[in-house]
């Protein structure tokens, strides 16, 4: 039976219903591939030698350092095969849909422990990760030979046009400011390079199903308009996880997008795949309502650039 709360993560499939992953220990061993010298400024800060958080390049450290605290609850819930069933049902779907080719250099804002980063190094990127967690990034580092990097992400210590895509996959609803993060990115892209983004839907992060039923009614249980805090602990096959984070509304993320001068270029709302509807008659529901919004924008020059009819 599947449940998808506002996180979109706490899908309840049967694990024999799931696209295995691929076994990382029949994969080659993934070389970064040569790309100019990255610049940092200022210097990226080291975890320090208790393994907690440093945030002193934090400018608002709440909902972000609420990960570090549930870190080693993420990893297991990440890295045990056919656990996160949403994640491994729209990966490569997201990929496809839309995150363009390798560039030079890409850019993965709030890394975590290292997933997509893998993926996207697998696919030819030269990927650099960020996140302020110190123990996911110590995770992400001992799990490949990615770049990553501990900071805030509204605080990336990296020069002006450093990369030319950069991806944010289910993390700005972890982030504390969303116009400050968003305009940082666009500090550190390169003009018309694309931001790629995949958040949990507005509207499934609004209400819920009143049951289980293919044509279940989806309500709408508190405020749809703004900013509303979350915390969810979500137990399944043995874990438990807690999600912290900001549910936003479509207008936040769009006019949060508009001032940092990002032009919209590509929408999409996914449904279930058809694929584990055919195993779980209980996830037809979720093929009614979203469960993501990915998004690929584009930067402009500046906000003041962009050119309306």
């Amino acid at each position: 039976m599947v449940r998808v709360p506002a996180r979109a993560r706490a899908g309840k499939l049967d694990s024999a219903s799931v696209r295995p992953r691929r076994d990382r220990a029949l994969l080659p061993r993934i070389r970064r591939r040569d790309a100019p010298t990255l610049r940092l400024t200022p210097p990226a800060r080291a975890a320090n030698e208790r393994g907690t958080p440093d945030t002193s390049n934090c400018q608002n450290p709440t909902v972000q350092t609420a990960w570090e605290a549930h870190a080693h609850e993420w990893l297991q819930w990440a890295r045990t095969p056919g656990h996160d069933v949403a994640y491994e049902a729209f990966i490569d779907s997201f990929f496809d849909a839309i995150v363009p080719a390798r560039g030079r250099r890409t850019l993965e804002l709030g890394c975590g422990e290292g997933r997509v980063a893998r993926e996207l190094a697998a696919r030819g990127h030269a990927v650099t990760g960020c996140d302020l967690s110190t123990t996911l990034i110590r995770a992400a580092h001992e799990s490949g030979n990615e770049a990553y990097v501990q900071c805030d992400a509204g605080r990336l210590p990296f020069a002006d046009e450093s990369f030319d895509i950069a991806v944010a996959y289910n993390s700005l609803m972890d982030v504390d400011d969303l116009p400050g993060t968003i305009n940082e990115v666009g500090r550190v892209l390169l003009p018309q390079s694309p931001l790629c983004i995949c958040v949990t839907h507005p509207v499934a992060d609004a209400g819920t199903f009143t049951e289980h039923s293919a044509r279940a009614a989806f309500v709408i249980t508190g405020a749809y308009l703004g900013r509303r805090p979350f915390e969810l602990a979500v137990e399944r096959g043995g874990l438990t996880m807690t999600f912290s984070g900001w549910a936003h509304s479509l207008e936040n993320y769009a006019r949060a997008l508009e001032d940092a001068g990002f032009l919209i270029e590509r929408v999409r709302e996914p449904a279930f795949p058809d694929a584990f509807v055919a195993k779980d008659g209980s996830a037809a529901r979720w093929q009614r309502i979203p469960n993501f919004l990915w998004l690929r924008v584009l930067k402009q020059r500046s906000a003041e650039s962009i050119q309306y009819p």
